[in-house]
């Protein structure tokens, strides 16, 4: 019998719903973001003003919440959209850039976390930043490991009770009680903008997909990630040529590839 909450089944049955997806995300993504979303299978929507974000999270199948352009104005809409999922039992993302930047962004983060996300997804310096650790970050950019940020990650998802998603390198997934390690994915994904910001997305098109079960939904859209960045890379000769390449290999792959591709450790 094929287990129903294996990456490749997950992704057949995403495609198969195409999920309505509320990306809040900033100006750098929204493109990116949604050619990733609609490649992958997924129906994407790029609501952010407060006068409809929660309306509009109430009808959608998910919500990714990402800070990266922050303004008090977006920040209502945030706060609308994740108070309203949270009220219509819809899964929601949170991708808290570089939130340890400023007094303003860290406000911010304390806020939705207290509006209580199912995922949160970071690199390793925003992840340790979260858990009061001190990271080396520089901007958006992570300067820490994946691995130096796994126990921070274990404490936010137990504090939090959300799956907490560190990528990078090597990805690690965790919701406090069970953990695992995803390799793949291209060096050349870090040169090309907003691809973390649209994993983020993706995490929500497979939240949407599997509100009963966020950790495998976290580790599919991972692991899709990852075979498709290694796929793209294989004929690409830059960040240029990658960046397309990936856009084909999200569309291309289909979930035996997958299942039969992706490499998911669990700890």
């Amino acid at each position: 019998m094929k287990d129903d909450r294996s990456p490749g089944s997950m992704l057949d049955a995403m495609r198969a719903q195409k999920p309505l997806v509320q990306c809040i995300t900033n100006f750098v993504a929204m493109n990116i973001a949604a050619n990733v979303l609609l490649a992958a299978g997924a129906s994407p929507a790029m609501v952010h003003a407060e006068d409809e974000a929660g309306e509009f999270a109430a009808i959608s199948g998910a919500l990714t919440v990402n800070i990266g352009t922050l303004s008090p104005s977006w920040m209502n809409g945030m706060r609308a959209a994740a108070r309203s999922a949270g009220e219509s039992a819809r899964p929601w993302v949170l991708d808290p850039v570089a939130h340890y930047a400023t007094a303003f962004r860290r406000q911010a983060v304390a806020d939705l976390l207290a509006l209580r996300p199912t995922i949160i997804r970071g690199n390793a310096s925003e992840i340790i930043a979260l858990a009061g650790g001190e990271s080396r970050g520089q901007g958006v950019d992570s300067r820490d490991p994946v691995e130096q940020a796994e126990a921070a990650a274990s404490h936010i998802a137990e504090k939090h009770q959300a799956v907490v998603a560190v990528t990078g390198e090597v990805d690690f997934v965790t919701d406090g009680t069970r953990a695992c390690r995803i390799e793949g994915g291209s060096s050349l994904m870090p040169q090309v903008t907003a691809l973390g910001c649209s994993l983020t997305c993706l995490v929500g098109a497979f939240a949407a997909t599997r509100s009963d079960a966020p950790f495998e939904a976290t580790i599919s859209a991972l692991a899709m990630f990852a075979v498709a960045g290694e796929e793209a890379a294989r004929g690409a000769e830059g960040p240029g040529s990658f960046s397309w390449r990936f856009l084909d290999a999200l569309a291309a792959i289909d979930g035996a590839a997958v299942d039969n591709n992706a490499r998911v450790r669990m700890l």
